[in-house]
């Protein structure tokens, strides 16, 4: 089974089985990680945000604009890890990738 690694917003790592084709915020809602996914994924409230370990960044698409500009205006953003799960599709590229959840703003 697919899985990723994340550590929580209590600083608990976990290991959960995940589904391709759903996004990352969908799969880590499910759990009382800190991920609040207020706005249902249409990347409007950053309550989903995470931090990619350095490893995997590259593994990801790139941010689109609207993603971007609502990351660079929280002040938790670290420009190289931070994305907001709910713009990131788990693919089997992505089969043990390890996340951190962002504090809440």
């Amino acid at each position: 089974m697919p899985t990723i690694h994340v550590t929580d917003i209590y600083g608990k790592a976990h290991t959960i089985e995940a589904t391709y084709g759903l996004k990352l915020m969908e799969i880590l809602r499910e759990y009382d990680f800190g991920i609040a996914a207020s706005c249902g994924g249409f990347c409007s409230c950053a309550t989903c945000h995470v931090y990619v370990d350095h490893a995997w960044v590259d593994r990801l698409a790139d941010r689109q604009s609207d993603e971007e500009d609502l990351l660079s205006m929280l002040t938790t953003y670290e420009k190289h890890s931070s994305r907001l799960s709910c713009q990131v599709e788990f693919t089997p590229a992505l089969d043990g990738i390890v996340l951190r959840v962002a504090p809440e703003e």
